[in-house]
């Protein structure tokens, strides 16, 4: 009887173990689709509030504009730092591998990133986001004064640009910097209100707590840019040396006599305006609009319905700059941009408007995904998606069939590739100072953060600081107080848009030679984007996306085949 009992005990045991894991899976996964459900429900209105506060502050610039923001931003983050919700939270992620549903297990890291951040005390919060929204507020409203007038950004870029006169291109570069000491004691309290944010959360600074929640390695991204350090040295001293011998010539000053103001861009940025060819005259009468309009549909990728919700022209108290927001992830996608009838604004709108095509309507990314994923993959993706279409606006070829009418498309095309080649080589060396610069913000803020500034733009740009200059220059970077810890991103994305542009070339092309490809009334472009770029939402990391997309890692191969050796 007893040998019946322990067959019988035995059994059942077994019995038990096999069933036991199947019930705590789908209890797990249960109660993550209805945490799902109810963030959902709680936060959705509430990001899209905070969206819709966030671009009438930024088009309108008023007082209460930007009060009506901050009240926003601390009702989602409110909601974000409930403690019994992220407890709840943290169980469904310890428990993430009982989730059988990948999608459904993905979704919870991601909510866990985003509630994590907001896991501070609810005082220091709000005075993270007065700060940010007060300092955001002074770049925004901030025009540079030269003697009695006010220039607008627009008229500053133009001032750099055209003069020949170094005192006054001085006075201008002077005058645009200004705004850094307009903000330079709120910035440097909001840096310490990161760390402390940081800090309570487990991590040694806001640096590295960022780069955490972007799902990034430190080591990694430093040796990712070492690498692009040493790939870009050597070039960008050649193309600098160059471009520094037409500067002198045409300003009439010795190549030492070169300073910060002579580069025709705040920041050395972007590629002086220096060559032969008039790289502005094809948009002087272009209508930008109607060939970003044309360009788009011919990939099937139309914007539309974009163009009607965005604002578009230049006006006193918007922000004087550019960006993409998608207010609802249901198709509601804006573009804010100050255009002006130069090559500058063309690259900008095709840029903006390619952050657009990404999430503007559920046949790009597919309303089928959780409402946390309804997004882009990440940061560099649709930075990469962005900038790929932006270089079209360089190219002769493209430019003509768009209905732009070009003296000499010879002489365009030359010196257009050469520009292009070098700001991306230029820009790849201003993306070390940021990171390395925000990077050594956080970890020491008590440092002379002037020098460290002028160091890492002597090092990395190779510019010469300014004799006997002791002001807040680096405060004078909007990115560094509204998207802090970002910049490597756009760097990341150049490495992606020359990966996704080579796999481009690759599949639908197939195999021409990527200098040959223009995308133009091409829709099987459009479908490649849709399938490989766009649909996966957030459902893969950027890692994941880029290996789905081009088959590779994130790699330097493809920039450095298109831009190094040309």
């Amino acid at each position: 009887m007893w040998e019946a009992r322990l067959l019988l005990a035995m059994l059942i045991t077994l019995l038990y173990l096999s069933v036991a894991p199947v019930i705590a899976s789908e209890e797990v996964t249960k109660a993550a689709r209805q945490f799902l459900q109810d963030h959902e429900k709680r936060i959705k209105p509430l990001e899209v509030a905070n969206n819709e506060a966030w671009w009438v502050a930024n088009t309108i610039g008023s007082k209460e504009a930007y009060e009506n923001k901050v009240k926003a931003q601390n009702k989602l983050d409110a909601a974000l730092s409930d403690r019994k919700v992220f407890a709840t939270l943290k169980s469904l992620k310890d428990k993430r591998s009982e989730i059988d549903d990948r999608i459904l297990a993905r979704t919870i890291d991601i909510l866990y990133l985003q509630y994590l951040e907001k896991q501070v005390d609810p005082e220091l919060l709000r005075k993270m986001v007065d700060k940010a929204n007060a300092v955001e507020e002074v770049f925004n409203t901030f025009r540079a004064k030269v003697g009695d007038r006010e220039l607008t950004d627009n008229e500053v870029r133009q001032r750099l640009r055209t003069s020949d006169d170094s005192k006054l291109l001085q006075s201008v570069w002077e005058a645009s910097k200004a705004v850094g000491s307009a903000v330079e004691k709120d910035l440097k309290e909001l840096v310490q209100l990161r760390n402390e944010a940081a800090v309570s959360l487990g991590f040694k600074n806001y640096h590295a707590l960022m780069l955490y929640l972007n799902e990034q390695d430190g080591p990694q991204l430093l040796q990712l840019f070492d690498e692009l350090d040493e790939l870009t040295r050597e070039p960008f001293a050649k193309a600098k040396a160059d471009l520094d011998a037409r500067l002198a010539k045409r300003l009439r000053l010795d190549v030492t006599a070169l300073r910060p103001w002579h580069y025709h861009d705040p920041f050395f940025q972007d590629t002086p305006k220096v060559f032969d060819a008039d790289l502005d005259a094809p948009f002087k009468k272009l209508d930008i609009l109607a060939l970003c309009r044309k360009f788009y549909s011919g990939i099937d990728l139309p914007i539309h319905q974009v163009i009607a919700r965005s604002d578009l022209y230049e006006r006193k108290g918007k922000s004087p700059h550019a960006f993409c927001t998608d207010i609802d992830r249901a198709g509601d996608v804006r573009v804010l941009a100050n255009i002006d009838q130069n090559h500058y604004w063309a690259a900008t709108m095709l840029h903006e408007l390619g952050h657009a095509v990404y999430s503007t309507n559920t046949n790009n990314i597919p309303d089928t995904l959780p409402y946390p994923l309804r997004t882009d993959a990440h940061i560099l993706a649709t930075e990469g998606v962005a900038m790929m279409f932006e270089r079209l606006a360089s190219r002769a070829d493209f430019l003509e069939k768009m209905g732009a009418k070009l003296d000499d498309p010879k002489a365009f095309d030359r010196d257009a590739a050469t520009a292009l080649r070098y700001r991306l080589l230029i820009f790849s060396r201003w993306c070390q100072v940021m990171l390395r610069f925000e990077k050594g913000m956080y970890e020491n803020p008590s440092q002379d953060l002037n020098k460290l500034w002028w160091d890492l733009v002597e090092k990395y740009q190779m510019l010469k600081r300014p004799e006997g200059r002791n002001a807040p220059d680096y405060a004078s970077k909007i990115h560094i107080v509204v998207a802090p810890v970002y910049y490597h991103n756009y760097m990341m994305g150049e490495l992606f848009a020359s990966q996704v542009h080579h796999a481009i070339a690759r599949e639908v092309y197939k195999g021409a030679d990527p200098a040959t490809v223009n995308y133009l009334d091409n829709k099987a472009v459009g479908a490649f984007m849709r399938k490989r770029v766009f649909a996966p939402g957030r459902s893969l990391d950027w890692d994941g996306l880029t290996r789905h997309a081009t088959g590779e890692p994130l790699n330097a191969k493809a920039f450095a085949a298109d831009f190094r050796s040309r």
